[in-house]
């Protein structure tokens, strides 16, 4: 007859050979980084001295494997101005060859950098560059950690209601 200390030592053996086969891909090579994108930015909260947006991601996994991401930590910045920086503790599983998108807050207080700010507004339909840097961590037991690094520009003149 098995006891239970036999039962929980073959439940613990059956866990540690499904989590390592997830793992197999990263093991042997053939794991291929995440591409991590911001999507949207939405401003839910602007006063003078504390700015709310919420920045929706997308992380699309090219791997024939499930993709668990453990965390997010990010700086954006608006022409050459520091945005803001924060972290995402949230875990997501990523489906193989697929994608998914969560949300994260970002607070931040842009007082000290408003007259910079507002000479970069003053043509809406210039283009402001921004930068997204960061870094994202995947894995269960064997972490790796994936840098990302995307840089681009928006026109605030498409944003503005008419």
């Amino acid at each position: 007859m098995f006891t239970r200390a036999h039962h929980i030592r073959l439940a613990l053996i059956i866990g540690l050979h499904a989590a390592l086969a997830g793992c197999a891909g990263w093991i042997s090579g053939d794991f291929q980084d995440p591409q991590v994108r911001l999507v949207k930015v939405e401003i839910l909260k602007a006063r003078l001295l504390e700015q709310r947006f919420l920045l929706r991601f997308r992380v699309d996994n090219p791997n024939d494997f499930r993709l668990p991401i453990r965390g997010l930590t990010y700086q954006v910045h608006l022409n050459g101005l520091p945005l803001g920086t924060g972290s995402a503790r949230e875990w997501v599983t990523v489906p193989a060859n697929g994608g998914v998108e969560f949300e994260v807050m970002l607070r931040t207080n842009l007082w000290r950098h408003l007259k910079d700010l507002a000479k970069t507004l003053e043509d809406p339909h210039s283009p402001i560059s921004y930068g997204l840097s960061g870094q994202v961590r995947t894995g269960l037991l064997f972490g790796r950690s994936v840098h990302l690094q995307r840089n681009g520009e928006i026109i605030p003149g498409d944003y503005l209601p008419e």
